[in-house]
């Protein structure tokens, strides 16, 4: 038989991830001096984190303040060398690529800052903040620049005098469209959104993440979509990947992690979410987290939560939870779970 009948008698493979993460690793020295430099410990921001996006797909990286998703999502882009571990973009290794090599592929995956007003420079028209990548990246002619920025501003909603402005004269809402520009402006593949709407009024969350949501659908992208806010996270995710203190506690299908949680902190994360229907809100049962994060330099030994999980015993201190399947594509990391085990 033939390479290319066997191949087409053979079932369907899913498409390989488009982002992959391998036991990836980040840690920050602690010292103490400053001459004569003595470490005294290290800040473990992210521990051991394995996980892949597909192409097209949004990813929802969800957790508290100090748990290491933003940490991640600058691995994910290499702004951040993993202490170990890898970072496979398109089947390549990005931890193990030479530096020019890297700065070639960089264009394929780009990072929408928190702050959209200190992200972009003060001094700089939004035209050059918009031409800068594509300058440093010596694509087109100086018109064929010009053509592409009023092109970004159009994609999300500016109108063409807006690059004769600075940043200070645009709202919040504005500033960030701005931001989503400039992500666009290599054409990537990749968008990792690191709080993408936190610093805007409520009404204009609504038109930042459609306008997301479209530019996804136009331009084929895959997303990476970090938040501490599960609404958020749930209107845009078609995954959902849950941190504590990290580690990567629970990952799966966007409607499968919120309505069957199987690990404790998800579960008071989702009851945390407000309801509209005040009767409602008023009535519902919410079991609120106790304690505070512990420290990222002494991590509690075990389970990191078991500080703070109602449902902890002796086995949560002596040993570390593995993820286990609790349906399908959902993992969890709990000894003593919400929901049994597939």
């Amino acid at each position: 038989m033939s390479a290319l009948a066997a191949e087409t008698l053979a079932p369907d493979r899913e498409p390989p991830p488009l982002l992959e993460l391998r036991d990836v690793v980040k840690e920050f020295p602690v010292t103490r001096g400053t001459i004569f430099r003595r470490r005294l410990g290290a800040v473990h921001a992210v521990s051991g984190v394995t996980l892949a996006v597909g192409e097209g797909e949004t990813l929802g990286l969800v957790g508290e303040s100090g748990c290491g998703k933003t940490t991640l999502g600058r691995l994910m882009v290499v702004l951040e060398r993993p202490t170990a571990g890898e970072v496979v973009f398109g089947g390549r290794s990005l931890t193990a690529m030479p530096r020019r090599a890297l700065r070639r592929a960089r264009p394929q995956f780009q990072l929408m800052f928190q702050d959209p007003y200190a992200s972009l420079d003060p001094r700089m028209q939004v035209r050059d903040i918009l031409r800068e990548p594509l300058q440093i990246n010596r694509m087109g002619s100086r018109q064929q620049q010009e053509r592409r920025v009023r092109e970004l501003l159009e994609e999300v909603g500016l109108s063409a005098r807006s690059a004769q402005r600075y940043p200070h004269e645009f709202s919040g809402g504005q500033r960030q469209r701005v931001g989503l520009a400039r992500a666009l402006a290599l054409n990537p593949r990749l968008v990792v959104a690191d709080e993408p709407v936190s610093a805007l009024d409520v009404s204009i969350r609504s038109q930042v993440l459609n306008l997301m949501n479209e530019l996804q659908r136009v331009h084929r992208l895959t997303y990476v979509v970090i938040s501490h806010d599960l609404a958020v996270i749930r209107y845009v995710s078609d995954r959902i990947a849950v941190m504590y203190l990290g580690k990567l506690v629970e990952i799966g299908p966007r409607d499968a992690v919120y309505r069957r949680p199987a690990h404790p902190y998800t579960a008071a994360l989702v009851q945390a979410i407000p309801v509209p229907d005040p009767e409602v809100e008023r009535t519902k049962k919410v079991v609120p987290l106790v304690g505070e994060l512990p420290s990222a330099v002494m991590p509690p030994s075990g389970c990191r939560f078991r500080t703070r999980c109602p449902r902890a015993q002796p086995l949560c201190a002596e040993a570390e939870p593995p993820l286990r399947p609790f349906g399908p594509a959902h993992e969890a990391a709990c000894h003593f779970p919400l929901e049994p085990p597939a």
